[in-house]
């Protein structure tokens, strides 16, 4: 397997990691992971689970060829370039690009722009009849200086951040206030590790954010929520966006009129903004982990947000689910939510 790299998004410590893990592990692709760096995750994979991540992951901004990884010092990355055949990855009639990013504030001592003009230069010696192209080039080489360290290689695909951005809560035509980002619904979902094809179910749909994201990355979905407004919410989004779910449902989680799906990813509603119609988050919680257990079969798995303080691994644990990880994502100063990802046992 060739050696790959992903540079993360620096929006969570270990989520964007788990994130990548998991859309691997969902696609069928066996990896390994080289080293776990600040924002970048090295690996051997298959070269063609790069177009996966781009059309699945939220929290990966790229995927890249690793051509070698070295010091981050000038004379040891000038050397790492000398040392490599670039005319085994360059053609003499292709054009090419060279950048150079920074990881916050690792190596600010090396010009990252003086750098991508030396490595230009160093390639042209060894390809002399490439060109450089700074604007739509055939192949970008892309260097990132992170944990002291460099890692060089081609890219062979970018996560663009603006589809995330056009699907943003107050971007939809029913918005409500404890609606999810776009980018954290995406992430939740691939959490569950839900194959192509697959039916995701969320029992407290909301504004249809789960579910938009789920069907995007082509599964089948189905959503439910006990208020008739926000059913119809769903369907208002997902009509923006020209999604089609499987089945917008309005009921009750305690009477879930669904006999089998393949993953939960769900959200339940709590805080001021949010309708609970008597009930506790944890109550809520309960029911439907209660629920969905009837629902999923044996080793499929559920990806649930609530706040911290509900101590939602201990709720699962009785109630016949193994908690595989957990994961906080401060909100404000009043929340911070805990997501757990548990497998029905």
């Amino acid at each position: 397997m060739p050696n790959l790299f992903l540079l993360l998004s620096g929006e969570h410590e270990v989520l964007p990691v788990s994130e990548a893990k998991a859309i691997l592990e969902a696609e069928g692709y066996t990896y390994e992971v080289s080293e776990n760096l600040e924002q970048v995750l090295r690996l051997k994979a298959d070269r063609d689970c790069a177009n996966v991540l781009k059309q699945r992951a939220a929290f990966t901004r790229m995927c890249a060829l690793e051509l070698f990884s070295c010091e981050a010092k000038l004379a040891r990355i000038i050397k790492s370039v000398q040392s490599t055949d670039f005319q085994a990855v360059l053609s003499d009639d292709e054009s090419f690009a060279v950048r150079v990013k920074h990881v916050k504030e690792y190596s600010k001592r090396i010009n990252g722009m003086a750098l991508e003009g030396k490595l230009g230069a160093l390639i042209v010696d060894k390809c002399p009849r490439a060109k450089v192209r700074l604007k739509r080039p055939d192949k970008t080489f892309v260097g990132v200086l992170t944990s002291d360290r460099f890692v060089f290689g081609i890219k062979l695909a970018e996560v663009l951040a603006k589809p995330f951005v056009e699907r943003r809560p107050r971007k939809r035509p029913f918005f409500h206030p404890s609606a999810m980002t776009a980018k954290l619904a995406r992430c939740m979902v691939n959490l569950a590790e839900p194959k192509p094809g697959e039916v995701v179910l969320d029992p407290f749909c909301g504004t249809g954010t789960m579910l938009i994201e789920a069907k995007l990355i082509g599964c089948r979905v189905l959503g439910m929520d006990i208020q008739r407004r926000m059913a119809r919410g769903t369907r208002r989004n997902m009509a923006h966006f020209n999604i089609k779910s499987d089945g917008i449902i309005v009921g009750d989680v305690n009477h879930l009129p669904i006999t089998r799906v393949d993953r939960v990813v769900t959200d339940p509603p709590y805080g001021i903004s949010s309708t609970t119609l008597k009930r506790t988050t944890g109550q809520l919680v309960k029911q439907v982990l209660r629920a969905v257990h009837r629902t999923l079969p044996a080793g499929k798995r559920v990806c649930l947000a609530a706040p911290k303080k509900l101590g939602i691994v201990h709720i699962g644990k009785i109630l016949g689910f193994k908690p595989l990880e957990s994961h906080f994502v401060y909100v404000h100063r009043s929340l911070t939510r805990e997501i757990v990802v548990f497998e029905k046992v």
